[in-house]
């Protein structure tokens, strides 16, 4: 048979991106097949922020950073469940990956930042070094500085070009299949995302997803349908993740994005099923999910008047009025005493007392002996002295995991980005990278940018293997 293409693509978000245009400086007759009407994936949704370690940008900062103390963390935050080839190539790749973009055209100012919406360095997640590199534009200007690259290399899209299946023969990729159209290829990159919008997916690949019962949500892009799970079930793929994403705690109420949605109140206590405060209220979204887990999955927070009324009203959810809605359907509970407020949550009345009381004698003096709030909020930037939670009515909202970042299971892939099939041997040609691909990614999320840098650094790697592994010798390559 005749190949149309020396690589094909398969998704236009980062991993896919970045995977056409490195296999394309390597040499490659590459194109891009996007399943939904406009390139970008769920990493245009982002943030755009990108961890690395030992960059120009850390350097002329004087961040000391490497990629071994990078690799270290990361594999024991993840208590060594992922695979440590990925991981190893995806942090020793990171910071060239990093300068990569940079000659792109990327923007990363030299300079601080508190949060990751702010250009520059910053601290993400649990992250033991400041990593999180934010660009400017966001996730929007990240994706326009890759599709500029790729345009610039004339690596055509086809938009709308859903693939329907891949085409393997004596395991060794040949093509992939979009519809009735068979397109040839020596090598293909499963670079199509998660699969947060498919419903049937989550529930049996990412169950803890439904404790959120009726407040679940995902914001990955609609295209996150999970084809790299079809493609494995179909062709004895090897899977890798299973029951691994990223959640955000959520109340109950919420239906958008944290940064449309709003936040809740500073001046709030989180208490569990017995009306004893349970954790730091803002802890970073890459362990809570953890921590509400540790409670046995019921976590109240409580907040006053003075809060409700001091709320923005420029955002969706978190704002004054929407809140009294809410204690009107009964969503949020509402009490004119905590006496009031416990009976109505079912919660021991001393035990919440007690719980605000305690709180009361911490955090608006600026520190917190019990969870050492303080810290996490001067890390933030934000004044650690919080307003006393004193003035009734009082309210309480259940605390969830309702939002769907981005799942983790993937194609189980070798460091090279390579996929494995069921019996543990490697697929010829067949490479995955972003979500789609299992082995970084693990059960504890480190922190802004983990995804996305995923997603760009296997992309990279994955397009320079395919297309050097035409005409090189594979020891001469990445490893």
């Amino acid at each position: 048979m005749s190949k149309d293409f020396d690589v094909i693509v398969i998704g236009s978000g980062g991993a896919g991106l970045s995977a056409a245009i490195s296999a394309k400086e390597n040499g490659a007759h590459v194109v891009i097949l996007e399943a939904e009407p406009t390139i970008g994936g769920s990493t245009i949704r982002s943030a755009g922020v990108l961890v690395a370690a030992g960059t120009s940008v850390q350097n002329s900062l004087g961040v000391h950073d490497s990629a071994e103390d990078m690799y270290q963390h990361y594999m024991d935050l993840n208590q060594w469940k992922v695979l440590p080839g990925p991981v190893w190539n995806f942090c020793h790749e990171s910071g060239p990956m990093f300068e990569w973009m940079l000659d792109m055209g990327l923007q990363v100012p030299a300079q601080h930042s508190t949060n990751a919406h702010m250009p520059g360095l910053t601290r993400g997640g649990v992250e033991n070094n400041k990593r999180c590199h934010v660009p400017e534009g966001q996730g929007k200007g990240l994706v326009e500085v890759l599709d500029k690259r790729r345009d610039e290399l004339e690596i055509p899209v086809r938009l709308n070009c859903r693939v329907s299946d891949l085409i393997i023969e004596d395991n060794k990729v040949q093509g992939v299949k979009v519809g009735d159209e068979h397109l040839f290829a020596d090598a293909v990159i499963v670079a199509s995302g998660g699969f947060a919008q498919n419903q049937d997916l989550i529930r049996k690949y990412f169950p803890d997803a439904l404790d959120a019962g009726t407040s679940f949500f995902a914001v990955a892009a609609d295209g996150s349908r999970g084809d790299h799970l079809r493609f494995a079930e179909k062709h004895d793929l090897k899977v890798f993740g299973e029951n691994w994403g990223l959640l955000l705690l959520t109340a109950r109420f919420q239906r958008f994005h944290h940064w449309v949605s709003g936040f809740p109140p500073a001046a709030r206590i989180y208490v569990d099923a017995q009306g004893v405060r349970c954790m730091d209220e803002d802890s970073t979204y890459a362990v809570n999910q953890g921590q509400w887990k540790a409670t046995g999955k019921t976590v109240w927070a409580i907040f006053d008047e003075h809060a409700r009324k001091n709320l923005p009203s420029d955002v969706e959810d978190w704002q004054p009025d929407r809140i009294l809605e809410e204690v009107c359907k009964g969503v949020v509970v509402s009490g004119e005493t905590l006496e009031e407020l416990a009976d109505k949550i079912g919660v021991p009345q001393n035990n919440l007392e007690n719980s605000v009381k305690r709180w009361n004698e911490m955090l608006p003096h600026g520190f917190d002996e019990d969870f050492r709030r303080h810290d996490t909020l001067r890390s933030k930037g934000s004044d650690p002295k919080l307003d006393p939670i004193d003035q009734g009515p009082f309210y309480a909202v259940q605390i969830v995991p309702g939002e769907l970042v981005c799942t983790h299971t993937g194609l189980q892939i070798n460091s090279t980005a390579q996929v494995f099939n069921s019996s543990g041997a490697l697929i010829g040609g067949l490479y995955a990278a972003g979500e789609a691909a299992g082995g970084v990614l693990g059960e504890r999320y480190v922190g802004a940018g983990n995804s996305v840098t995923n997603g760009l650094v296997l992309g990279r790697i994955a397009g320079a293997q395919a297309a050097l592994s035409q005409t090189e010798d594979l020891s001469q390559m990445l490893i």
